[in-house]
């Protein structure tokens, strides 16, 4: 009789049998394939793979002077589980460290929390950026540290006091960083601020790596397969900036005790020539293991050095925007040149509405009233813009034509300059208004055409005003970066943009800041080595009023446009006209006369008091 039982039996051993072979199956090869851990395991007991870091690319300004070069340096790493028999007693002396800054470290690398991604069979940074004197010390009782190692790497260094702001800096990457990009592991560096941040591609270059053979005590016994799969790293791109630098250590020089900025562009390619934001910092203080304490002291400073207020900063521009008012209004039809005059009697006074001048002629027509910076002619021209039915159905209409054309010229959105930080400055609209005052009409926004009420540029945008002045027309993107080793500046940095404006007005409103000049506002700007135009600026503000100056030269072959705004300095004669004239004067003529040398010590020892407040 068949024992049925034992079939039974014999079918359900036979299936566990199946059950645990296919377990380790796919319990292999989910090790194999897919476990990170066991692959470092086993890759870590049989290579060794020591990253070559590539050398950064230098920085030089647009005369070849070196700004930013690399400097060796070494970073002690740790393999967890090799670190076997330590005198630490030894091993701290020899670093210059304590035993409690040892034990501290080494649990922070165990702790995945603050270190992600930790694994005993990977290098781990237990020490970076120590000298070449401690690396040599270090690297004599190296074999007597097993688990540790030494690798190579460069550390930038400033050759220069000055760009703090443009160059930025260097510093350990962030873990974010390190998962947003395959390139970086922890305890890599990478580019936080200035042209180091915005062109870290180009940059860093591209790692290497050495594969070396371990034998089953872990010592390395050379590379794997005579070196066929090492990768030589690839040397980062050197950049070469539109700044002189000269220019640049002027106008630092001239901004000392003062907060504001300085832009100066070449209207021609839109380089920036300098762009100066005080105070400032010694790049130097960025160096290094420094770097963390002194980021932390400035933070705290109330003056706030390290805001890039060329960039970052917005201000109303006073007066220098008239000129983007002559010209709207020209294009429009709203005034002509000539037969438009408009009455100031020391200010624009209309329904109750007063809005206060200095003395001088009046009425007057477009190109005297540039001269003069008349407020009373550019409230009546927006006043009459506004108010025009017969050009528009609305005042909503003929406010976003206004806005149309000052959108056209560079404000109210980021230029896109190269450079992080950079901020877009305010022009009101139709809706902003609606939203804010309900009805409202020409009278309650009249601030604007004179520079002030809700307007509000960077000194970037205001340079660019006198960039795109000084062009008849059109602005090229403001760059910062000339050239790039082996390439070239994005197409993005090349763009013409036109504005709304006809060249034949812009003219008209160049002779009127060259009257500015000869004769208006603006004379202390005054040479007979070229002719300068130019538009001052007196911000309102609740302290003293802000000092601004816009401006470019020679008038007719433009090498340079410049924006000079000084935070409570005051009129715009007081602080941004001389200093606008200095930094002209060196630029075009490639040093100042020893007459302007003397002015320049003069501003340079003039500081201007802020208290201690937050700004």
């Amino acid at each position: 009789m068949k024992n049925h039982l034992f079939e039974y039996r014999k079918y359900v051993l036979g299936g566990i049998a199946f059950i645990i072979v296919v377990g380790y199956i796919i319990r292999l090869a989910f090790l194999q394939l897919s476990d990170g851990e066991y692959k470092s395991r086993a890759e870590g007991n049989a290579f060794f793979n020591n990253v070559i870091f590539p050398s950064r690319g230098v920085i030089y300004d647009r005369n070849g002077e070196l700004l930013v070069y690399n400097q060796p340096a070494y970073d002690v790493m740790v393999v967890m589980r090799e670190v076997v028999n330590l005198d630490t007693l030894d091993f701290c002396h020899t670093l210059g460290i304590t035993k409690e800054q040892f034990d501290q470290r080494m649990e922070t690398i165990k702790d995945k929390n603050k270190n992600p991604g930790y694994s005993t069979y990977t290098q781990q940074v237990f020490m970076n950026q120590i000298s070449a004197e401690e690396f040599s010390i270090f690297q004599e009782k190296l074999f007597r540290f097993h688990g540790f190692y030494v690798r190579s790497r460069t550390i930038r260094r400033y050759a220069t006091d000055h760009c703090a702001h443009i160059l930025g800096d260097v510093a350990e990457v962030s873990q974010k960083e390190v998962d947003n990009d395959d390139y970086y592991d922890p305890g890599d560096y990478i580019g936080k601020q200035g042209v180091e941040r915005s062109y870290e591609p180009e940059l860093r270059g591209v790692k290497g790596v050495e594969i070396l053979l371990r034998d089953a005590h872990g010592r390395i016994q050379g590379h794997y397969r005579g070196g066929a799969l090492d990768r030589k790293p690839v040397p980062g791109k050197s950049l070469t900036l539109s700044i002189d630098a000269k220019l640049q250590a002027l106008g630092e020089r001239l901004m000392e005790g003062k907060m504001g900025a300085i832009v100066a562009i070449e209207p021609k390619t839109g380089e920036i020539l300098c762009m100066v934001s005080a105070p400032s910092y010694d790049p130097h203080r960025m160096e290094g293991k420094q770097r963390g304490a002194q980021m932390m002291e400035m933070q705290r400073d109330p003056m706030k050095p390290m805001i890039n207020r060329a960039i970052s900063g917005t201000y109303p521009p006073g007066s220098t925007f008239k000129t983007s008012q002559g010209l709207t209004f020209l294009q429009e039809g709203i005034i002509d040149v000539e037969s438009t005059r408009y009455p100031c009697s020391r200010g624009f006074r209309c329904g109750g509405m007063k809005v206060g001048c200095h003395g001088h002629g009046s009425p007057l027509p477009l190109i005297p009233a540039i001269a003069t910076s008349c407020n009373g002619y550019f409230c009546w021209g927006l006043y009459h813009m506004l108010n025009n039915r017969n050009h528009y159905k609305t005042i909503q209409e003929a406010m976003t034509t206004w806005k149309n054309y000052m959108v056209s010229m560079g404000f109210g959105y980021k230029l896109g300059v190269d450079l992080p930080g950079e901020v877009r400055g305010m022009i009101p609209n139709a809706d902003y208004y609606d939203r804010r005052l309900g009805r409202w009409n020409a009278l309650g926004v009249i601030s604007i055409a004179i520079g002030q009420g809700e307007v509000t540029l960077t000194p970037l945008q205001i340079a660019n005003l006198g960039a795109t002045i000084a062009n008849r027309g059109y602005y090229i993107t403001p760059h910062i970066v000339k050239d790039i080793e082996g390439g070239h500046i994005a197409d993005s940095l090349k763009v013409k943009h036109k504005t709304k404006v006809e060249k034949r007005y812009y003219d008209m409103v160049a002779e009127g800041m060259r009257r500015a000049v000869t004769g208006g506002t603006c004379r202390s700007a005054n040479t007979s080595m070229y002719e300068v135009c130019g538009k001052t600026g007196t911000a309102q503000n609740r302290g003293k009023d802000h000092s601004a100056f816009m401006g470019f030269a020679p008038k007719d072959n433009p090498q340079i446009a410049i924006a000079v705004y000084v935070e409570n300095g005051g009129f715009g004669a007081t602080y941004g006209v001389p200093i606008g004239a200095l930094m002209m004067e060196q630029y075009i003529k490639g040093e100042l006369s020893p007459a302007s040398e003397k002015k320049a010590e003069v501003f340079q020892n003039r500081h201007i008091s802020y208290g201690t407040g937050e700004r």
